[in-house]
């Protein structure tokens, strides 16, 4: 099972990050994105590159086999929907507008 969720997560984040490049924007966490990018994986989940990282973690903990490991786990997907995912979706909203509004209600943050 953690090698299962490992490798989800690896897949994620390259696929997140392939479609950043074909797109010709950025994919640092610093700066916001200057594409709208709404091709799978951003299809069914808004933070596939965080979602993909958390289930790295979470293959590690469960590979390790140790209940504290998922620890690390919970405090890395608040740490990031408050200090990253939030800077992130105001910076978004204010360059997209009404259609990253949309695109939110469509498709959650995490999944």
């Amino acid at each position: 099972m953690g090698w299962l969720l490992l490798a989800v997560g690896l897949t994620l984040d390259l696929a997140s990050l392939l479609r950043f490049l074909r797109a010709r924007t950025n994919a640092l966490p610093f700066r916001p994105a200057s594409a709208f990018v709404v091709r799978w994986p951003y299809v069914w989940t808004r933070n596939p590159m965080y979602l993909g990282l958390a289930l790295v973690l979470a293959g590690l903990a469960v590979w390790v086999g140790n209940a504290t490991c998922v620890l690390p786990v919970a405090a890395f997907v608040a740490y990031i929907a408050r200090f990253q995912i939030a800077p992130e979706e105001r910076a978004l909203r204010a360059r997209f507008g009404e259609s990253y509004d949309a695109y939110c209600r469509r498709v959650g943050r995490w999944l």
